[in-house]
């Protein structure tokens, strides 16, 4: 099974909280899916680069309801197997984990606001679903 992964960004947020929501599911993927980062290589120089992602993980724009949608279809089964990391508005907002926590443990689902999922599947799934969006500019 080929795998591919994409981050999708809800459009329209200022450019740096657009790269910190990535940044953030970038990292979240690459704890859950360590499979996905490559060795460490070499330069002509002899410096050690840390790897990075094997393949390209494109990041993609939608409307906040297109946001919705999307992890609504997530979580039925068809798509049960395609690892899924969302970043809410929320979780922007908060100086520290623990704060996170508290607050979302007293935040019902409906009233979270999604500024990015990232996934990563069976190509042919992910492809399915986020197939129609275009790249984010």
């Amino acid at each position: 099974m080929e795998k591919k992964c994409v981050i999708v960004l809800l459009k329209g947020l200022p450019t740096g909280l657009s790269a910190n929501a990535a940044g953030i599911l970038g990292i979240t993927m690459g704890k859950e899916l360590p499979e996905l980062v490559g060795e460490p290589v070499m330069d002509g120089d002899e410096r050690v680069h840390l790897g990075i992602v094997e393949n390209p993980i494109p990041v993609l724009g939608c409307k906040e309801e297109e946001l919705r949608e999307l992890l609504e279809k997530l979580e039925t089964p068809e798509y049960g197997d395609v690892v899924t990391a969302d970043f809410t508005q929320l979780a922007q907002r908060c100086k520290t984990y623990w704060e996170y926590i508290e607050k979302m443990a007293v935040t019902p689902g409906k009233d979270l606001v999604y500024t990015g999922i990232a996934l990563c599947g069976e190509r042919k799934k992910v492809d399915k679903l986020t197939g129609s969006l275009a790249l984010l500019r």
